[in-house]
């Protein structure tokens, strides 16, 4: 008897920081037979696409890199997008990746066969690709997201976008409006304002808080960074901050809660605005106000950048504190009516999330008895166990899944992924196994201990900033974004997680049977 082998034993989905850090574990592992699908024409994910003018890393380098290709050779403190890329290419090299990835090749549908123990994957062109372990590295940024306004097609200048920016356009005189005060606006404001825009307008519907960050050049300190233990100290470091944050919140009783959440609130919008803003902040009084924000230093993410806020002293820089209801052939109306016109308009307005029931289109993840990933995450809210595996969807893995973000910065999450989803593909390689699934049981302990965990983080947001629109929540008021506990225990539960929550099943074929199930073997 012999069993029908797919054209690849794993397939990883996505070439960013997530696939490469799947990559690594399965070669360390000893999978060879694996390939890496990436629907651009290149490797690398955000920092691929994100080119922007000042697209840089808002966390320090030593923090934002994987633990296994620590680098010494960072020029400063915070990066720009273009080193980051070339980080991730050299990862990708160094480890003999590039060879498995195939680019190119979108998927869009994944189909599990039963009587095959394999996935079929749909391929945007037509093919069809199968393999028999799926692991899915699409990162938390799936696409770029327009926001919810009329007239977007209706512009007749030029309409940019973070993720694809067009640096063949000069905007050097031009009138240019930015819609958006996130991260990736905070950044290119002051990077377009420094390169000779003519006039540069933002249309802020809520305030972002805006923390300076010493980017300092790092050359004069490589040699102590090439120092045995020091970058893995100075993440360690990192490592035991978070974990006083995220387990402050996890643990804490919910009588303590609500006083702590109080305090950082209104101590934290007190110094920012009456502190902070005098020495950062515009030297206009009334706009150090407009751009104060009034809701809690973390129920938004928080962003920094050293120059932004002082960009609005600028002449040529100003501030509408006002949403956008519509745009125009000429530019851009706001909710007082007002038209403002522009040569070139850029919608910084975020993107799809891996965190939203949503972002997972009906009939594209069809697991098991015909189950649907979509349907069971809108009927039931987004769960998996581990961050990793749903059941039904045997052989499948997330890298980056529901309840999932860990850390000190998102080298971390996808590490703590691919370690457990590959630990569970060896698992059924070591067993001879062509099927593991994760029990009904044993998930929805997991995941009512999440839940449980979650109380502190849900009062943050659906309670004390319930007002507040933020990317941590989604639409179905659930803070799948934010993995509770300890990061530290996250970690090690990647490599120590019980295989027994797992069954494991061997898939037997004769050259004139249909395949069956031949024989369980459940681990102990």
């Amino acid at each position: 008897m012999a069993v029908v082998q797919p054209a690849y034993e794993v397939v990883v989905i996505g070439s960013g920081p997530g696939g490469i850090a799947a990559g690594v574990k399965l070669k360390r592992a000893g999978i060879e037979n694996f390939a890496i699908l990436e629907r651009a024409s290149w490797m690398g994910g955000t920092w691929r696409d994100n080119t922007y003018p000042g697209a840089s890393v808002d966390l320090p380098a030593l923090l934002y890199q994987f633990s296994f290709a620590r680098s010494p050779r960072w020029s400063r403190l915070f990066p720009h997008h273009d080193e980051v890329q070339a980080y991730h290419e050299t990862v990708a090299r160094k480890y003999g990746l590039i060879e498995k990835m195939v680019f190119g090749t979108e998927v869009i549908q994944e189909l599990w066969d039963e009587s095959k123990h394999q996935w079929r994957l749909r391929i945007s062109d037509g093919r069809e690709i199968t393999t028999r372990f799926l692991m899915t590295a699409i990162g938390a940024f799936i696409n770029p997201k327009d926001p919810p306004i009329g007239g977007i097609g209706d512009f007749r200048g030029k309409l940019m976008r973070p993720a694809s920016w067009d640096h063949g356009y000069d905007y050097s005189g031009k009138r240019v409006g930015v819609v958006g005060t996130g991260a990736s606006a905070v950044q290119l404001v002051p990077g377009m304002a420094s390169k000779g825009v003519g006039e540069l307008v933002v249309f802020q519907r809520t305030p972002a808080w805006v923390w300076i960050r010493p980017d300092i050049p790092l050359a004069k300190v490589r040699w102590l960074l090439r120092l045995p233990g020091v970058m893995a100290l100075v993440h360690r470091i990192g490592l035991v901050a978070m974990d006083a944050v995220q387990s402050g919140l996890s643990y804490a009783p919910q009588s303590a809660i609500v006083p702590l959440t109080g305090g950082l609130d209104a101590g934290g919008t007190w110094v920012y605005r009456h502190l902070y803003m005098r020495l950062f902040g515009p030297k206009d009084p009334r706009l150090r106000e407009l751009l104060s924000p009034k809701y809690g230093p973390v129920a938004k993410r928080p962003t920094f950048n050293s120059d932004y806020l002082k960009t609005f002293d600028r002449p040529n820089v100003r501030l509408i504190p006002q949403a956008v209801e519509a745009i125009t052939e000429r530019g851009v109306r706001t909710a007082d009516g007002v038209e403002h016109e522009f040569d070139m308009i850029v919608l910084a307005t975020g993107h799809d999330l891996f965190c939203e029931a949503e972002s997972y289109p009906i009939g594209a993840i069809v697991g098991r008895d015909g189950a649907d990933l979509a349907k069971l995450f809108r009927e039931n809210g987004l769960q998996a166990y581990d961050a990793v595996s749903v059941p039904k969807f045997p052989n499948r893995f997330f890298v980056v899944g529901p309840y999932a973000w860990s850390g000190t910065g998102w080298h971390d999450l996808v590490e703590t992924g691919a370690t457990h989803g590959v630990r569970a593909i060896a698992a059924a390689r070591e067993r001879g196994a062509t099927l593991v699934e994760v029990g009904e049981q044993p998930h929805q302990a997991y995941h009512a201990k999440v839940k449980r965990l979650m109380r502190g983080v849900e009062y943050y947001f659906n309670v004390r900033n319930k007002d507040v629109s933020t990317y941590y929540r989604n639409s179905q008021g659930d803070m799948p974004y934010i993995r509770p506990g300890s990061v530290h225990y996250a970690r090690w539960r990647a490599k120590h997680f019980p295989l027994r929550d797992y069954r494991f099943e061997r898939l037997a074929v004769r050259a004139d049977a249909v395949p069956t199930a031949e024989y369980h073997v459940t681990a102990s």
